[in-house]
């Protein structure tokens, strides 16, 4: 049976962290979960340098069989997938804190708008003092804009949904690729085009150098300026903001609908998902893993190729496949006891995603970069995967022992504390020693 968000008794109107008796378990399975694969498709594209290396050398670190098969295996199941699970959570807990604020009769903007400044920052010391492919950031500015959608009514969301995650992606490709042969001509179009591939492989290779060093500090500010170079190609970066807030938004009308809060009712729509998400993510993810494979071997041109515009459609359709599928097979066997048992495990890892977070990216900076094991742009897929899998293994137990003492996360704890303007109560309270028996 499900676990439905237990009801805020209505004298209650002190705004407050969640009590570890009202947390939904699932979403924090779910959670701990998605947390999995954003470490692994970070670990495997951008600490570990492959998205930096110039072609030939990503191409012979997965010459070999089995590297090939991990790297398909990669784009197949992982590669945006758990992002785009990440921030249907996201949307989702968002409806459940705005059912609680308006039990508490509290109004959701004040304190929501706090939640997310103190993101925020945390996400801006994160970018430039740790690793410049912060998420936490992008998360916080995409949920001022959800705000704007918490009185709109489902249909008004969902045709946002539709123009957010169908349209936009149809569009913007076809704009980018045909604009500039509309105003400047097919081959200054192709000449602008190479110039800009170009500058972008300069950029990388430079970061790449940069992650080299065997100092702390000139690592840093070599990430610093390649935030802010990136920012040249800040269109890409809208549209992926705007993929981000139609994600925040399905997960708005899942927590409405109590999608994954009462499983049970809604295990005819979770049956659905399974079904046509299955249909979209084999369809969608066959088709990148096909084309990945041809741009490596040099048969396809994503410039030169103008049937390729539509790929970013047939992308977005595969990751909001599979991430439906995840959804879905994760509610009904959570309703199964020896399921819940096992996927509880991950309970503690979802409750604890910032400190996680966080704690990933300084240990990959480690591992990866020249002041720490130096492994950047070293390791074939199948290596960084398993070492991606040892650090995520040891999260495990770190979260299950920290969560058997305290109430919060570290970064947690500090989150809250800062979004309600007071030092929360950190460790848990010691149990009760059991009443002696009447004699």
């Amino acid at each position: 049976m499900s676990e439905p968000t237990p009801a805020v008794p209505a004298l209650e109107t002190e705004a407050r962290p969640v009590d570890v008796s009202e947390r939904v378990v699932l979403l924090d399975v779910l959670r701990g979960f998605a947390l999995w694969g954003v470490f692994l498709s970070n670990s495997f594209m951008w600490f570990s340098g492959r998205n930096l290396l110039p072609r030939e050398q990503a191409k012979a670190l997965g010459a070999p069989l089995f590297e090939g098969v991990v790297s398909s295996l990669y784009h197949f199941f992982v590669n945006q997938k758990f992002v785009t699970l990440f921030s249907f959570l996201f949307g989702l807990g968002f409806t459940i804190q705005l059912s609680r604020a308006k039990a508490r009769g509290r109004a959701i903007v004040p304190l929501y708008s706090r939640r997310l400044l103190v993101l925020l920052g945390i996400g801006l010391t994160h970018l430039f003092g740790i690793w410049p492919g912060d998420v936490l950031s992008t998360y916080a500015l995409v949920g001022f804009v959800l705000l704007l959608f918490r009185e709109r009514s489902d249909k008004t969301v969902l045709i946002w949904v539709l123009v957010l995650v169908g349209v936009v992606p149809l569009v913007a490709p076809l704009i980018q690729h045909y604009g500039p042969i509309l105003l400047h001509g097919a081959q200054a179009a192709a000449e602008q085009a190479k110039a800009q591939e170009e500058a972008l492989a300069q950029m990388r290779a430079r970061y790449l150098a940069g992650r080299a060093s065997d100092s702390f500090w000139a690592v840093q500010l070599e990430s610093a300026r390649y935030f802010v170079t990136a920012m040249v190609w800040q269109v890409n970066r809208l549209l992926w903001m705007i993929e981000i807030l139609g994600r925040f938004l399905l997960g708005l009308l899942a927590g409405r609908h109590l999608l994954m809060q009462d499983v049970e009712r809604n295990r005819p729509w979770h049956r659905r998902l399974l079904v046509w998400g299955l249909v979209l993510g084999v369809l969608g993810n066959g088709a990148m893993v096909v084309v990945q494979r041809l741009r490596i071997a040099g048969l396809v041109d994503p410039v030169k190729d103008a049937w390729m515009v539509i790929m970013p459609l047939i992308h977005e359709a595969g990751y909001l496949g599979l991430a439906a599928v995840y959804v879905a097979a994760f509610a009904l066997l959570f309703q199964r006891e020896g399921w819940r048992k096992r996927m509880s495990v991950l309970a503690p890892v979802g409750r604890m995603a910032l400190t996680n977070y966080l704690t990933q990216s300084v240990v990959s900076l480690c591992l990866y970069d020249g002041w720490g094991l130096g492994l950047v742009g070293k390791l074939p897929p199948s290596r960084c995967v398993a070492l991606t899998m040892a650090v995520f293994a040891l999260q495990i137990p770190f979260s299950h022992g920290w969560l058997s003492r305290f109430r919060f996360g570290p970064a947690e704890w500090l989150w809250r504390s800062l979004t309600y303007g007071r030092a929360q109560p950190m460790r848990l309270a010691p149990p009760s020693a059991p009443e002696s028996a009447a004699s």
